[in-house]
């Protein structure tokens, strides 16, 4: 699945003001049905929230899909808020999800018509770009899509979704993230290796600059920062420039690998990293640089580029990786970073970590499926004896007719 993100405008400045209405009120009522699920014992279903307020919703002039998205939207905030042990979430920005009932998209004009409150419908004209024109050769297919205000402009979240036929991968290639370098090691399926690379690059460090600009600001002014135009529009500057670092930095370093995984006909071999920043709540400097570190976005962005060009993406436990010699015998660290193997040669831990990461595949390969973060039950962070039965990405399905595998992307 890709998501596009177009700029829209109302022809009609009545069409504007409807649209925005509807916001409003999508919001609201989506607020209503949170205050009303979140001092309940348990989290009702699906089905008892419909039946609670399908007909509520309804009567505020509401489509009948609008409700179930409204519905289905309230309880996913209520379930991940209480998760994460966090207070009753109160909804600021407008947003409304529509399914492909509740528009239509006229790709030749670059038009899209939402249906709202009441049975109206509005158009809306799309803006445009070139890169887009590529989900529009007959293999990619429109989904949900989500209307977003904000600033004065409005918004299209576009989601295109096709099936990719993944590539029969000879090789295998591990793949270590880090603050400042990717590194990775492509072995062959006798555990030969064949290349090994350190991708370095410093986006992560400077985005953690400016974060800390914008937080030093903000202690200097701590009551009357909000107030302040000046100070406000720099906090704004430097959060943004660091969020673009971030994004810039992870589709490079997901470009380079996906072309080396395609160069050497490998399968794509992660971290299961989830939980990571769970365990780094502390109040010391690397505390604080982990939570910037963006290495779930970075596997999000290799798998959804690897899957565009068919490359298979693995996920196995990385515990141990970087302590363990990967040919056997003792591993001597020299410091923090380097370590000397049993054979006399200096290296990093971090293409240590990557070389065991291959291996570890190899090793589980026999298996019918392998670790990845859709494991049911926090599978994929448990310790290796606790483990049951592995389990495989869930969006990867069978195609009998020619064997190959499958996945909606």
């Amino acid at each position: 699945m890709v998501t596009a993100k177009v700029k829209a405008v109302t022809p009609e400045p009545s069409s504007h003001a409807k649209l925005v209405e509807f916001l409003i009120a999508y919001r609201n009522w989506t607020q209503y049905v949170i205050d009303e699920i979140w001092g309940l014992d348990r989290i009702p279903s699906i089905k008892e929230l419909h039946h609670k307020f399908y007909r509520v919703l309804r009567n505020q002039g509401f489509r009948a899909h609008h409700c179930h998205k409204i519905e289905r939207r309230a309880r996913e905030i209520v379930k991940a808020t209480k998760k994460n042990r966090g207070s009753k979430p109160v909804l600021r920005k407008l947003t409304a999800r529509l399914n492909s009932y509740d528009y239509r998209m006229d790709l030749n004009s670059k038009k899209i018509k939402l249906a709202i409150l009441n049975g109206e419908w509005i158009e809306l004209k799309l803006k445009w770009y070139n890169y887009l024109n590529k989900y529009l050769d007959g293999s990619w297919k429109i989904g949900e899509v989500c209307i977003s205000y904000r600033d004065n402009m409005m918004w299209v979240y576009l989601t295109f979704r096709r099936e990719v036929k993944l590539r029969e991968a000879e090789n295998v290639m591990g793949v270590d993230i880090n603050f400042d370098s990717v590194a990775y090691a492509v072995f062959d399926n006798n555990k030969k290796l064949i290349s090994m690379n350190v991708l370095m690059f410093r986006g992560l460090r400077r985005a953690l600059h400016f974060k800390k600009l914008a937080e030093s600001l903000q202690k200097r002014y701590p009551k009357s920062w909000r107030f302040i135009k000046w100070v406000r529009s720099a906090r704004v500057r430097w959060l943004k420039r660091a969020r673009n670092i971030l994004n810039d930095s992870c589709h490079l370093i997901a470009k380079r690998i996906v072309e080396a995984a395609k160069e050497y006909n490998a399968v794509i071999v992660l971290e299961d990293l989830r939980k990571l920043k769970d365990r780094a709540n502390g109040n010391n400097r690397f505390s604080w640089k982990i939570h910037l570190w963006a290495y779930r976005r970075m596997q999000s962005y290799i798998l959804y580029k690897a899957l565009l060009e068919g490359v298979p993406v693995a996920y196995v436990d990385p515990k141990g990786t970087s302590k363990t010699s990967p040919i056997g015998g003792r591993l001597t660290f020299i410091n923090y970073r380097w370590v000397k193997l049993s054979n006399e040669v200096i290296t990093t831990r971090d293409v240590i970590a990557s070389w065991n990461l291959a291996l570890r595949y190899l090793q589980m390969r026999g298996i019918r499926g392998m670790w990845c973060p859709d494991s049911p039950l926090d599978d994929g962070v448990k310790t290796r004896p606790k483990r049951g039965k592995p389990v495989q990405v869930s969006t990867i399905s069978e195609i009998p007719k020619n064997n190959a595998r499958a996945t909606t992307t």
